[in-house]
């Protein structure tokens, strides 16, 4: 469990450097708004899979990727530096989906409500086909019951 937690540690202090140097250090044209979403560091901390978004469109997603890894080697020497630990991890950027994918299971939510809306609207004031309470027990089903328990109270 201790490792566990030092490879927590460790990606958060590597989050932080990685974003404070995009921030202020790196200066590349390429370099869209990137924000550092989280940082994923292996138990043996050997390797860190920083993830990120890009505010903006692809073609600027693909620019800043290829600003991120040209700015790789300065990123690690920088977190080895601060982190000072015997061997610095490795660094690979992901471009992080989770807001896309949000947006996207919202815009399905607003139109599956949209739609529970128009079907509401379409069966207000509608009757179900066939009788109200199909399970209704008929009258003369009733009274067959209504005989059979007269016929055991009779044998006793």
């Amino acid at each position: 469990m201790s490792d566990n937690s030092r490879a927590i540690r460790l990606g958060e202090a590597i989050k932080e450097i990685v974003a404070t140097m995009l921030d202020t250090r790196i200066k590349d044209p390429r370099l869209g708004f990137v924000t550092v979403t989280g940082v994923k560091v292996t138990g043996d901390l050997q390797h860190a899979t920083v993830f990120y978004t890009v505010l903006g469109d692809e073609a600027q997603a693909t620019a800043s990727a290829a600003a991120l890894e040209s700015a790789k080697g300065l990123l690690r020497s920088e977190v080895g530096k601060q982190t000072g630990v015997k061997f610095t991890p490795t660094l690979t950027f992901q471009l992080d989906h989770t807001p896309q994918t949000a947006a996207d299971i919202a815009e399905a939510l607003r139109v599956a409500a949209a739609r529970d809306a128009e079907i509401r609207a379409l069966a207000e004031g509608k009757q179900p086909a066939g009788e109200a309470d199909p399970y209704r027990v008929a009258a003369d089903e009733e009274s067959d019951d209504a005989s059979d328990d007269d016929a055991d109270d009779e044998l006793v």
